[in-house]
């Protein structure tokens, strides 16, 4: 939706299908039923006080606020590419961790508040909000940034920066929301750089997974979706057609390298798949072809010299059992190690990818790195 990494839907992420469809689901009917929304308030004031533990958990599920509803569920629509890289029992892991680490660090956080403004908090907002900002951890340090456009000629605007936006208006709904925040910041970091062998401790069990798995995924997961992007609304007309053209190119290069797999064999290689044969560029297209060498100035062709009187022309030698005559040159392949930045090839190595497979991808894609991060996703 935001971000360009990977197909757009629902499809191979049930998890987020499921938490998007079932929270969203007890929010309105939780709405339509006020009686029953104060059992679902994250009140610290009764979990420390009156020790209703039960609060802990219920006040950190579901959201009492349609706005806040609206924009975690953006969000985790947007963060569903997670799900896709590391599969849905690593991104279960990463948000069952950082739900029970939020959940020390609120009090940590609430003491610490009262210790320096001698302030109480009593109640913070509800929901499963500090997971969702934990997400912003992975989300800051895996996903390349491309610049998209620039704002007054000077502000640039990238394809994550309308996650920010989101993630800025939900920082902003409430009082309280930045400790909520924080401490969905923390936990993200302690869980994602795996201090004190977090990620060993806190994980989903597998036969938790096996479960979920065979009842939960045939009900949640969201079908392929179609080959064709639809185009931006709204937008001008340089952009309609540069949106036009990188479709046809993508479009062309996918096309390519489906011939190219019912044509051709497979063949041990270095990388996942040799993208720099199977998908050359079009905008490299007729640049890569050696370039003719120039004739020297002044030269001519040879003039016939005359031939005296009474020779007659030779008569052709004949060509030996088995000779035949030699068959023109092809033309020069193209060449396949055009330049990469190695900017680029860092971030794809930052997200996972083995350094062979970001280098062909790249060139492949013409020193696009957001055509890559799909080719390399998708395949």
């Amino acid at each position: 939706m935001f971000t360009t990494t990977g197909s757009r839907g629902l499809y191979k992420a049930p998890l987020s299908k499921g938490l998007l469809l079932v929270l969203s689901g007890l929010t309105v009917m939780l709405t339509l039923l006020p009686q029953y929304q104060g059992l679902f308030t994250y009140n610290l004031h009764a979990v420390t006080h009156q020790q209703q533990v039960w609060r802990w958990v219920c006040g950190r599920l579901i959201c009492l606020d349609l706005k806040d509803t609206f924009c975690s569920s953006l969000l985790i629509y947007n963060f569903r590419i997670f799900e896709r890289r590391f599969g849905t029992r690593k991104f279960a892991s990463f948000l069952l961790g950082t739900w029970f680490l939020s959940a020390l660090i609120d009090f940590l956080l609430a003491q610490a508040v009262y210790f320096l403004f001698d302030y109480e908090v009593e109640e913070l907002p509800t929901g499963l909000l500090s997971p969702v900002f934990s997400l912003f951890v992975p989300f800051y340090l895996s996903i390349p940034r491309v610049p998209v456009t620039q704002v007054l000629g000077h502000i640039p605007i990238t394809n994550k920066s309308l996650v920010y936006v989101v993630g800025l208006q939900l920082l902003t709904s409430s009082p309280f929301m930045w400790l909520i925040a924080l401490s969905g910041l923390i936990s993200g970091g302690l869980y994602h750089c795996n201090v004190l062998g977090l990620q060993q401790l806190l994980f989903m069990p597998a036969w938790l997974s096996r479960m979920g798995r065979s009842i939960l995924e045939p009900l949640f997961s969201g079908p392929q979706p179609s080959g064709e992007t639809p185009l931006g609304m709204g937008a001008t007309l340089d952009i309609q057609r540069q949106q036009r053209m990188d479709l046809l190119d993508q479009q062309l290069l996918l096309a390519q390298y489906n011939q190219a797999r019912r044509n051709t064999r497979p063949q041990p290689q270095a990388g996942l798949l040799d993208w720099a044969r199977l998908f050359p560029s079009l905008r490299q297209r007729g640049q890569n072809w050696a370039p003719a060498q120039p004739r020297p100035q002044g030269q001519t062709h040879p003039s016939p010299q005359p031939r005296p009187q009474g020779q007659t022309h030779p008569s052709p030698q004949p060509h030996p059992q088995g000779q035949t005559h030699p068959s023109p040159q092809p033309p020069p392949p193209l060449l396949d190690h055009s330049p990469v930045a190695e900017e680029q090839v860092a971030r794809l190595v930052e997200m996972g990818f083995s350094r062979i497979d970001a280098l062909e991808a790249l060139r492949a894609s013409n020193n696009d790195i957001n055509m890559a991060t799909n080719f390399l996703l998708q395949h």
